[in-house]
């Protein structure tokens, strides 16, 4: 999803997150300073449908008027994913083993028991 909250605010003569921040808390919606932050700044990574209602009412906008859906990226996640699977090279990101995403086979341990306690 594309963000476009500055670009919003500033079609409402918005130029400061401070500004909006004040107009959403008297709209009844407080937020923390951090969390304006992570909006006006970028993608936010949750946003609750109450903050989003508030949030576009003071706008006065449509939250498709804050989001862009951008097919193009989730196409391309999901070719990354599928190479993964396949085992293509794809994307080792977040793999411990390190094999590009296929996991390691794990072997049992026959005949070697662990060692006992010390005592």
């Amino acid at each position: 999803m594309q963000w476009s909250l500055r670009l919003r605010a500033a079609e409402r003569g918005i130029w400061k997150s401070a500004e909006l921040r004040r107009m959403l808390a008297d709209a009844g919606l407080e937020i923390s300073a951090g969390k304006m932050s992570s909006w006006w700044a970028g993608v936010p990574p949750t946003m609750r449908l109450e903050e989003l209602d508030v949030l576009c009412v003071v706008l006065e906008c449509t939250p498709n008027d804050l989001m862009t859906p951008e097919p193009d990226k989730v196409a391309a996640r999901r070719r990354r994913t599928a190479d993964a699977a396949s085992g293509n090279g794809g994307d080792a990101e977040g793999d411990p083993n390190g094999n590009g995403g296929t996991p390691r086979a794990v072997t049992p341990r026959l005949g070697k028991p662990r060692s006992t306690p010390p005592l």
